[in-house]
C-alpha cells in the first residue's frame, strides 16, 4: 500500500492515504473520475506490470450513497455485512433481477443510483453473490466494500 501511495504522489496527486490492505486509495486531485481512473490504471500497469480495474468515486458521492443506503437499519446493526458495490458501468434494474436467484438465506440486493448494494446477514464467505457473479450481472468489474470500511474511508478524506 505504501507503493500505491507513492505512485499517486508521483502522479501529482495530493494527500494520498490508504486504508488497511483493502486497495482503497484516498487522494486529492483535479480531473474527472474517468480521467483519474485511466491515469491510475496506466500507472499501476507500468509500475507493477499487471492490470487492475480502478474505480474512482468522489467524496460527495460516497456520502450520498451512505445517506441513501437501502439497508440503513441493517448497516447500523452489522456494518461489516452490508456492502456497497462500485463500478464504472451504469446499473439498471435488470441487475437486481439477475442477481436475486443467487440470494440465499435472507440475502438481498438493490440498486441505488450508480451503486449496487448487498445485505448478506450470514456473511459473504458462503454467499453465491461472488465477484464473478456480480461482474457478469453488471457487465463490468464491481468492487465491493462493507459499510464499516466505507465509513472509515469517508472519514479519512482530505
Amino acid at each position: 500500500m505504501a507503493e500505491l501511495r507513492q505512485l499517486a504522489e508521483a502522479l501529482g496527486w495530493k494527500e494520498s492515504q490508504t486504508y488497511i490492505q483493502s486497495g482503497n486509495l484516498i487522494f486529492a486531485a483535479s480531473g474527472t473520475a474517468s480521467s483519474l481512473q485511466t491515469e491510475l490504471e496506466k500507472a499501476i500497469r507500468d509500475h507493477f506490470s499487471f492490470d487492475v480495474p480502478v474505480v474512482v468515486c468522489a467524496l460527495a458521492d460516497m456520502e450520498k450513497a451512505l445517506a441513501a443506503c437501502p439497508y440503513a437499519d441493517e448497516a447500523e446493526e452489522r456494518p461489516n455485512l452490508v456492502h456497497i458495490g462500485f463500478t464504472t458501468s451504469k446499473l439498471g434494474k435488470d441487475v437486481v433481477a439477475e442477481l436475486e436467484p443467487y440470494c440465499k438465506n435472507g440475502e438481498r440486493v438493490a440498486v441505488q443510483g450508480k451503486f449496487l448494494w448487498s445485505d448478506c446477514p450470514n456473511g459473504v464467505g458462503r454467499s453465491k453473490l461472488t465477484p464473478a457473479v456480480l461482474d457478469r450481472a453488471v457487465g463490468a468489474s464491481v468492487t465491493m466494500r462493507n459499510v464499516k470500511t466505507l465509513r472509515a474511508v469517508v472519514a479519512m478524506q482530505p
